[in-house]
């Protein structure tokens, strides 16, 4: 990272001056050696020291804007909602009309009564199904008047 004036460290004085007001912070020692080891710390860290700074009175008022500038500076991240779940397959009102105007005149027709069992698990009649349906409904309920 480029700095302008590489021997200003607000960050890391904001660190010692909470660890010198909180000696006994684990949480603060835990932001120091991640700072000196790793270079950084994430957004949500540098949240927490922001709260802790707010109770040290040797904290400047400098000190505390400029380490409020720099979390403005990183990302944020959040997660999105979940999506609402829809069903995948919609009953069809209309072929279950048909499969029952068919079996109101034939109960024992079997192929029929096997699409309406599919109708009634959510599951898609294929197009030829649906075809087939038709033609059933077409023969059997409503047979052409010659």
């Amino acid at each position: 990272m480029y700095r302008k004036k590489p021997d200003v460290d607000v960050l890391n004085d904001v660190i010692l001056l909470a660890i010198d007001h909180y000696p006994d912070n684990a949480f603060l020692k835990g932001l120091y050696r991640q700072y000196h080891d790793l270079g950084g710390l994430s957004r949500n860290q540098m949240v927490g020291l922001l709260g802790k700074a707010e109770k040290v009175p040797a904290i400047t008022d400098a000190q505390r804007a400029t380490l409020e500038a720099e979390i403005r500076k990183k990302p944020q991240r959040f997660r999105s909602e979940a999506p609402v779940h829809s069903p995948i397959y919609e009953k069809d009102e209309s072929a279950g009309k048909l499969i029952r105007d068919i079996l109101e005149k034939y109960p024992e027709h079997r192929m029929v009564k096997i699409l309406g069992q599919k109708i009634e698990k959510m599951e898609p009649l294929t197009p030829v199904e649906r075809q087939e349906l038709e033609r059933f409904h077409r023969l059997l309920v409503k047979p052409s008047s010659d």
